[in-house]
């Protein structure tokens, strides 16, 4: 149904598209993505209560029949498996997917056309590009009638969790979400109050704060650095949005003293996911927990070390996920290229049996290199401090090692003293090893999709994560 849907879409005048897009998002969701999401959802309601072990089998299972699909219908994992001398029937537990090579996004990159399934039609394969917050987007496909569906699926059950009913509260989107040529707010089904992430100028950000407010939303789901922009402004100018209860946060990296800043200015718990566009990896926080939880019915999620071995509690790894939602285009071992920390805890509160890590660390990309090359991450730069209250917004840049420049947008009220302060406090945390310049601009580049990045780095890390 999806894919006749997207073919009825794509061929009628851009009027009666418009048209049909405001039907569209008046329709329950159980509408919208058919019977893929309601038995994904009756699948999963049931699922978050299996045993640790149940949950294994499930993996071992899924994990066995995507690589025996890969291995007859995936021409580049055909191609790549027999180089290796791997068969399906070596999958005999979850430890075996060790035994398999992983995909890099540069393969994604080369083999794209290899990697579609040949036992599919050309109708089933939905063309989709990722953000490309490393300023190298990559396209890949979904499988038009269940990937979408199953994933919001997912999505239902991970928000239910946390008191967000998607079907009838209240919600103000703060997210690059595409609205109506020239607006920059708007209203969609009576329930949807959706808001601009690209120009956020104390003009705006006071006309967001009123329509917010009028509009009453229960939730704010919004890119963190979207979400703190209007958290600053609130704190500055001594307002409140009453009527929220719920933040969430999701697409870009969640900071600790982003917590903090957001919790003073929203007044209740801050809640983040992860995801991507490749759909291998799916996590979010619980009603009792700030930690990931990983679900496993999504796919098989591994974090591992440089040597390539599971990183132990406490330590950090790079995520590299098979997912279990596209066998027309699958991807089994992909190197998603983010860190996580594994969780400390065997169990957490709510009782759920996935794996959890402390916290996603962010991209490998948003590290900065020192002069002597180690590598810092910018969780350890702290921007929860009152020296800042003098800058509407920053971002830092990195093109050469030991040296970053912090580009600000400044507030009517900074001075060069400010900037001092800001130098000091900045020093203070990276040592000697890093050299930071400031520079005034106008305003901070975003991407395409509306994200602003903390770090725009320009060296090419690699892997080189743990340095």
């Amino acid at each position: 149904m999806r894919r006749f849907l997207n073919r009825i879409k794509d061929s009628v005048p851009k009027p009666i598209k418009q048209f049909g897009d405001r039907i569209y998002n008046y329709l329950p969701l159980e509408v919208k993505y058919g019977s893929e999401y309601r038995r994904t959802l009756d699948f999963l309601t049931e699922s978050q209560n299996w045993t640790r072990t149940k949950h294994k089998d499930f993996q071992v299972k899924m994990l066995r029949d995507l690589v025996q699909h890969a291995v007859t219908h995936v021409p580049f994992y055909r191609d790549l498996y027999s180089r290796e001398g791997i068969e399906s029937r070596e999958i005999r537990s979850i430890e075996d997917i060790r035994h398999l090579p992983m995909v890099s996004k540069d393969d994604l990159r080369l083999h794209r056309e290899r990697i579609k399934a040949e036992n599919y039609p050309a109708s089933a394969f939905q063309y989709h590009t990722t953000g490309g917050s490393t300023a190298k987007p990559v396209g890949l496909y979904w499988e038009a009638d269940r990937t979408v569906p199953m994933e919001k699926a997912f999505t239902k059950r991970q928000f239910d969790w946390i008191g967000y009913d998607m079907e009838r509260d209240r919600v103000a989107n703060i997210r690059g979400i595409p609205l109506s040529k020239g607006k920059h707010s708007e209203i969609v089904a009576g329930k949807q109050l959706r808001l601009s992430s690209y120009r956020m100028t104390p003009s705006v950000l006071d006309e967001y704060v009123d329509l917010i407010n009028n509009f009453q939303p229960k939730v704010l789901h919004a890119y963190p650095s979207s979400a703190l922009i209007l958290a600053r402004h609130l704190l500055e100018h001594r307002l409140s949005l009453p009527s929220i209860r719920i933040v969430l946060c999701g697409s870009e990296q969640l900071f600790d003293w982003h917590r903090v800043i957001l919790n003073e200015a929203y007044q209740c718990r801050i809640y983040s996911w992860y995801g991507q566009s490749e759909y291998v990896a799916l996590a979010g926080e619980c009603e009792h927990s700030t930690e990931y939880h990983f679900y496993s019915e999504y796919g098989v999620t591994e974090i591992l070390k440089k040597n390539g071995e599971p990183a132990h509690p406490g330590e950090t790894g790079e995520i590299v996920a098979t997912g279990f939602l596209n066998f027309a285009f699958p991807l089994i071992r992909y190197r998603m290229e983010d860190l996580a920390t594994v969780s400390m805890q065997d169990v957490c509160e709510c009782g759920r049996p996935y794996k959890r890590v402390e916290k996603i660390e962010g991209r490998i990309q948003e590290m900065i290199v020192s002069k002597n090359g180690n590598l810092i991450s910018m969780t350890a730069i702290n921007m929860h401090d009152d020296v800042f209250d003098s800058i509407h917004q920053f971002q830092f840049y990195q093109d050469t090692p030991g040296y970053v420049t912090l580009r600000i947008v400044p507030k009517r009220h900074h001075t060069a003293s400010n900037e001092a302060k800001i130098l000091r406090s900045l020093q203070q945390k990276t040592g000697d090893q890093i050299t930071i310049v400031i520079k005034q601009v106008d305003q901070i580049e975003q991407t395409p999709r509306g994200k602003t990045r903390f770090l725009v780095q320009k060296l090419p890390l690699g892997n080189d994560w743990d340095r």
